[in-house]
C-alpha cells in the first residue's frame, strides 16, 4: 500500500513539473523565425548543428529510412538505391576562400542548405581547398608535411550540416589556383610533376581524406581538381604538360578506388577539348589513366564546364546528348559548373539537359562569391521546376 501511495505521489510531482515547463515555456518550435536566420547561424559558426528534433519529413516509412543515400552508378545512371538521382545542383565554392581550416562559419553552411534544399537543390560543389596552404602544408620539397586539425574538423562539420540537410558534397581538394599562388605555387607544381612529393600528397592527404569521408552518405563524388586546362595553358599557373596532369589524376583516382572502391571520383575540367577526343584529347579517358595507374585508375563520372564564350569553337553542351557534345559514352555525365548569368535562363538550360540525358547540372555559384555568381530567383526557379518535372530522381528517399 505505501508503495503505490509514493508511485502516485512521483507520478502526480511528475506531471505538474512538466506543466509548468510547458507553461513557462511553450512548445519546442512554436512560432515562424522571419529572420530567415537559424539558430545555429552564430559568429563562431562552432554550435552544434546535428541536434536538431527529428521531421516528419526524416519518418517518412521503414522503406525509406533502410535505404542508404549513398550515389551509386548503374548502368552509366547515378542510382540512390533502386532509383534513378538526377544531380539538381550547384556550386557553393567558398564562403570565405580557404574556408576549411580557416574561417570556417557553420552557421553560414547550414542556413544556405537549408536554402537550397527548399529550392528542390540536392547537391553542391565545395571547393575544400581554395589556394595556398591553409588546411595543406608542404614542406620545401612540396612533399606534405602536415594536414591541419581543424581543416578535418571544418570538413567534418560540413559532411554533418549537408546530412541535416540532405545535400549532396562534392569536395573539389584543389583547384589551378595552387599553381598561380604566389606564396606556394612552385610547391603546388611539384605535387604533380615530383614522383616524391606526389606520392606525399596520395598518402597523406588523398587516401587519408578517403577513408574519413569515403563512406559518408552524403559524399556524392570527390572532385580532385578545378579546372586542370589553366595549369597547363597559362604560364602564370606554371603551364605543366597534359601527361603530368593525367599521371597525377591516374594516382590519385587509383588510390581512392583502392582505400575505398565505393567513392566516386571525377576531375572539374573547364573546356571540352581536354575531355574529348574530338578534340585536343580526354586527358581523363580510361585509356590514358590505366596507362599512368593501372586497372584501378579512371574517373567513375565526368564533370565538364560550360560558359557562353566556348560556344564558337565547341557548341552548346545542354543542347544535345553528353555523347554527342564529345564526352565518352558509358560513364554518367554533369554539366559542373554553367554560369547563373547565361543568356538563356537557367529553368531552360537545366531543363534541356535532363531531357538530353546529362545526369546533373551544378550552376555557377548559389551565393555571391565571383563573376557569373548568384541570380537566386533564377536557381530556384531552374531547381524548383526540376524538382516539380522528376521528384523521385531529385529527392529519391523523399524531400
Amino acid at each position: 500500500m505505501k508503495k503505490t501511495v509514493k508511485h502516485a505521489l512521483a507520478c502526480a510531482l511528475t506531471l505538474a513539473i512538466i506543466m509548468t515547463n510547458l507553461f513557462l515555456y511553450g512548445c519546442a518550435g512554436d512560432g515562424d523565425d522571419k529572420s530567415g536566420k537559424n539558430e545555429t547561424e552564430t559568429a563562431s559558426g562552432t554550435e552544434d548543428v546535428t541536434n536538431a528534433p527529428t521531421t516528419s519529413a526524416e519518418t517518412e516509412g521503414e522503406a525509406d529510412m533502410e535505404i542508404s543515400p549513398k550515389v551509386r552508378i548503374t548502368k552509366g545512371k547515378f542510382t540512390v538505391g533502386d532509383k534513378e538521382l538526377f544531380i539538381n545542383g550547384v556550386n557553393t565554392p567558398w564562403q570565405n576562400w580557404n574556408d576549411f581550416g580557416g574561417n570556417f562559419n557553420a552557421g553560414f553552411w547550414n542556413v544556405h542548405f537549408r536554402d537550397l534544399h527548399e529550392i528542390g537543390v540536392n547537391a553542391s560543389r565545395v571547393w575544400i581547398n581554395c589556394n595556398s596552404m591553409v588546411g595543406i602544408k608542404l614542406d620545401r620539397d612540396g612533399k606534405v608535411a602536415a594536414v591541419t586539425d581543424k581543416h578535418w574538423q571544418d570538413i567534418d562539420m560540413l559532411f554533418k550540416v549537408a546530412e541535416k540537410n540532405k545535400i549532396y558534397i562534392m569536395p573539389t581538394l584543389l583547384s589551378f589556383d595552387h599553381f598561380k599562388s604566389p606564396d606556394s605555387a612552385e610547391l603546388w607544381r611539384k605535387v604533380v610533376t615530383d614522383d616524391e612529393a606526389r606520392q606525399s600528397f596520395i598518402d597523406k592527404y588523398i587516401i587519408p581524406f578517403t577513408e574519413r569521408y569515403g563512406d559518408d552518405p552524403y559524399l556524392f563524388g570527390i572532385d580532385l581538381m578545378n579546372e586542370p586546362d589553366w595549369v597547363h595553358e597559362n604560364a602564370e599557373c606554371g603551364q605543366l604538360p597534359l601527361a603530368a596532369l593525367s599521371k597525377f589524376f591516374a594516382e590519385c583516382t587509383a588510390a581512392i578506388h583502392k582505400t575505398n572502391p565505393d567513392t566516386l571520383v571525377t576531375v572539374g575540367v573547364g573546356i571540352i577539348k581536354y575531355n574529348s577526343a574530338k578534340y585536343e584529347g580526354n586527358i581523363i579517358s580510361d585509356a590514358v589513366m590505366k596507362k599512368y595507374g593501372g586497372e584501378d585508375a579512371f574517373v567513375d563520372f565526368y564533370s565538364t564546364h560550360y560558359y557562353e564564350w566556348m560556344k564558337p569553337w565547341f557548341g552548346v553542351p545542354y543542347t544535345t546528348s553528353p555523347t554527342v557534345f564529345g564526352l565518352d559514352a558509358g560513364k554518367p555525365a554533369i554539366i559542373g559548373e554553367i554560369a547563373a548569368d547565361s543568356t538563356e535562363n537557367l529553368k531552360g538550360i537545366y531543363e534541356k539537359a535532363y531531357k538530353n540525358g546529362w545526369c546533373g547540372v551544378m550552376e555557377w555559384a548559389s551565393n555571391n562569391v565571383s563573376a557569373h555568381a548568384e541570380n537566386w530567383d533564377d536557381i530556384a526557379e531552374a531547381t524548383k521546376n526540376i524538382e516539380a518535372l522528376i521528384p523521385d530522381r531529385v529527392f529519391p528517399l523523399g524531400k
